[in-house]
């Protein structure tokens, strides 16, 4: 018995374990998912050597795609890519743009990945203005979320720029996230990761010789040939092809600084790789670094010619590019005014030294430039992410506020209960009427309560609630009419005239139901409407009337107003005004447009020649009916003074002193 006790009590820790195993999985594939939108921003930053223009279009395009999906997530990982690619580009307000979106953004997503990326670019950012704690700060926190999800490629190259980030000051830290670079490069098979990965690893042990280690010299060297070796073998899965050139440039200064007599042919030959690469993609810290150490060491051979040679070559492909660079300039003419001086050729000094000072105060000009540029960006960074902790410290008590009222509450009712259950048992009646009124008290309180914390939000809601119930209003009143027309044409026998009503009748009951589901409507759509519903009246009507619609040359027909606040009034024109009219006079129904830019204000008119509204009056007298057209448009515009105090509209009967009949109408309706 007791054994079967200890196998149920293993099969049940073996359960609980596998299933906490599966719950673990489970979140982590979800946090480590690669959405399609973040595939095609991924896509667009791997060009961004080979076409950097190309780059930044795919990646707009997927930052596009993401905000029509309203999905924040790919909105962050977009943000961060091309905070990245501006990087890359040189662009320090785009690339603080970007990053600052991407982090304030990240703060509304629960997804690991998505604020590994936000914290990513921000490291970044931090780094490239010289802020070298707060990038410290990012990237580690970056490197804890991509480790919790096993992007191994992304953890690869946070280490290794983490671990740049450390030296000098910190040599163990230093070795400590090269050397788990290392490990994830190795762990994601990219041979990009692990040239990265190897790169930082190669500098901690080349500053390590620096130290005075020189015995590892060798062990130093085969570490970078091996480097070299993979870069060259898997060079075209390589992106960033600035770090191949680094590879040539770190082995080549490794030889240099090797063993008496170093080998000038392993030396020379790795240097003129890294140029190779430094023209053909444009990089200019790795064609600085080959000229200047080609024209060191043969300045120290003693071959004052080649070295002369090499930088003015250096001077004058930078002078072919469609830039200047005045720091690569002026590095280059102070090394030949060296190289002058230890030939001896003054007059070459004095020109060099010239053309160095010009440069070197233009490259000064634009240090100071940089750095200026630098504290504003740390500055404005610095405000942001203040604001952005005060406002996480605010949800934060909000939250504590919230708890601590639920449970404020919670005790009340217990109270209120235990109350409820004493006094019942002493005094069934009256207490019990008590405890009703002290219910419909608290009922209140809660409902002022919350009534003081609606938001804006949910007051614009219920108003445009209210809004579509009044126009729900209106569409039966429309509905009622056409359908008693149409059967009275049916019991007249007007088979053909019935048939046209009925498909204009359906066409303009379809763009109602479609407008009044809208808030706003352009004119062209609301005259669009009037026309197709003037002319299913014609037919009706047996044109017995003529309309015309006029717009003045002020009015935009793309402004945007409230739908279906026209039709009822040309609904009383014709109903009231123009069909009791005598058949041997023909009717005339006339709307204008003017607008009143100043006022946001559209001024419609409409004037009939019907029978006025004297006659009409007398009419609806012996009609059952009622209409409730103005009393519904009225309601409508009454909610809209508010923001617009110009909304309304009044009806005027014509001037029969001038042989005039029928009505007025004008209706001041506020352009949205």
């Amino acid at each position: 018995m007791h054994e079967k006790t200890t196998l149920n009590q293993i099969k049940n820790g073996k359960t609980k374990w596998l299933f906490s195993f599966l719950i673990l999985f489970f979140i982590t594939t979800l946090n480590a998912q690669v959405s399609a939108v973040e595939k095609i921003a991924a896509y667009g930053y791997s060009k961004r050597f080979s076409d950097s223009s190309a780059s930044k279009k795919i990646q707009l395009q997927a930052l596009h795609l993401a905000k029509k999906k309203k999905n924040i997530d790919d909105e962050v990982i977009c943000y961060s890519y091309l905070a990245l690619t501006q990087r890359r580009l040189l662009h320090l307000k785009e690339f603080t743009r970007y990053a600052d979106t991407a982090y304030i953004l990240a703060q509304k997503s629960n997804k690991i990945r998505v604020k590994a990326f936000a914290s990513l670019a921000m490291g970044n950012l931090k780094s490239y203005i010289d802020d070298k704690p707060q990038a410290i700060d990012h990237l580690l926190h970056s490197y804890t979320l991509f480790s919790k999800i096993n992007a191994h490629d992304q953890c690869a190259k946070i280490a290794a720029d983490i671990s740049y980030l450390f030296s000098p000051a910190s040599p163990e830290k230093v070795h400590k996230y090269a050397q788990e670079a290392l490990e994830h490069a190795y762990k994601a098979k990219d041979p990009e990761s692990k040239l990265y990965a190897r790169l930082a690893y190669g500098g901690y042990l080349t500053d390590k010789l620096e130290s005075g280690a020189e015995k590892d010299w060798q062990k130093t060297l085969d570490f970078l040939k091996t480097t070299v070796a993979l870069a060259e073998k898997e060079s075209f899965d390589i992106i960033s092809k600035s770090n191949i050139g680094i590879a040539y440039i770190n082995l080549a200064d490794l030889y240099s600084k090797g063993p008496k007599p170093i080998n000038e042919t392993a030396l020379l030959d790795n240097l003129e790789k890294a140029t190779a690469i430094a023209k053909k993609y444009n990089i200019k810290i790795i064609y600085r670094s080959a000229i200047g150490l080609q024209g060191f060491y043969y300045t120290e051979k003693g071959n004052y010619v080649k070295a002369e040679m090499l930088f003015i070559e250096g001077i004058k492909y930078q002078l072919s590019l469609p830039y200047t660079d005045n720091y690569l300039l002026a590095t280059f003419y102070n090394c030949l005014k060296e190289v002058s001086a230890k030939r001896h050729d003054f007059e070459a000094y004095y020109a060099y030294d010239t053309l160095f000072t010009k440069y070197n105060q233009l490259k000064y000009n634009e240090t100071t430039q940089k750095l200026f540029q630098n504290a504003d960006a740390r500055f404005e960074s610095s405000k942001k992410m203040e604001r952005i902790k005060q406002l996480e410290l605010e949800n934060k008590l909000e939250q504590q506020n919230k708890l601590l009222g639920y449970g404020i509450a919670g005790v009340l009712l217990l109270g209120l209960v235990f109350m409820f259950r004493s006094y019942y048992f002493r005094q069934r009646y009256y207490l019990k009427r008590e405890e009703i009124l002290k219910q419909e008290q608290t009922n209140s309180e809660l409902k002022l309560q919350l009534m003081e914390k609606e938001t804006i939000e949910n007051l614009a809601t219920r108003l445009s609630l209210e809004r579509r119930l009044l126009l729900s209003q209106m569409d039966p009143h429309f509905i009622f009419n056409a359908l008693g027309n149409i059967q009275s044409m049916i019991l007249q026998k007007d088979t053909i005239p019935a048939v046209s009503y009925l498909n204009k009748f359906a066409k303009l009951t379809r763009q109602i139901l479609e407008q009044s589901r809208k808030e706003t409507i352009s004119l062209e759509e609301e005259i669009g409407t009037l026309k197709n519903y003037i002319e299913l009246q014609q037919l009706r009507l047996n044109n017995s009337f003529e309309y015309a619609i006029v717009c003045d040359e002020s009015v935009e027909e793309d402004i945007l107003i409230p739908p279906l606040l026209i039709q009822p009034f040309i609904e009383n024109a014709v109903e009231h005004g123009l069909k009791p009219k005598p058949k041997e006079k023909k009717g005339v129904l006339q709307i204008n447009f003017s607008q009143q830019t100043q006022q946001k204000n559209l001024i419609c008119t409409i004037k009939d020649n019907g029978i006025g509204l004297a006659a009409s009056r007398k009419l609806k007298t012996n009609e059952n009916h009622k209409s409730l057209s103005t009393t519904i448009t009225d309601e409508r515009l009454a909610k809209m003074q508010k923001d617009h105090p110009y909304a309304g509209f009044q009806v005027l009967e014509r001037n029969a002193d001038n042989g005039e009949t029928g009505c007025i109408v004008i209706i001041n309706i506020p352009i949205l």
